[in-house]
């Protein structure tokens, strides 16, 4: 077991503090409660965000091939550099993730 610890991105305030044998159990146990959080570079593949809350969180440069991300809120979310190979998504939250990619879409 090890201690993890995700703090906000803007305030540095501890959000999640759990211990777990990896990163990826701590946040699909904390999913609704990631607002804003810091996971920059982190290594999420595959990991069950459906329905998550990840509003305005840091996101540049995770890994999260194959992630389940449908029904997750990404307004705000930063993805630069993200892999989202095989990522599942609805619809609905194809202009958040153009966004969240800083992808300028122009007429």
């Amino acid at each position: 077991m090890e201690k993890f610890t995700i703090k906000n991105r803007f305030t540095q305030k501890i959000i999640v503090e759990d211990e777990a044998e990896t990163l990826r159990e701590v946040v699909e146990k904390n999913k609704a409660n990631l607002g804003g959080a810091n996971l920059g570079g982190a290594d999420l593949r595959g990991t069950n965000l459906r329905g998550a809350d990840l509003r305005g969180a840091d996101l540049r440069g995770t890994n999260l091939r194959g992630t389940d991300l449908r029904g997750t809120d990404l307004r705000g979310t930063d993805l630069w550099g993200t892999d989202l190979r095989g990522t599942k998504i609805k619809i609905t939250q194809k202009e958040d993730i153009i966004r969240a990619l800083g992808i300028i879409i122009e007429e």
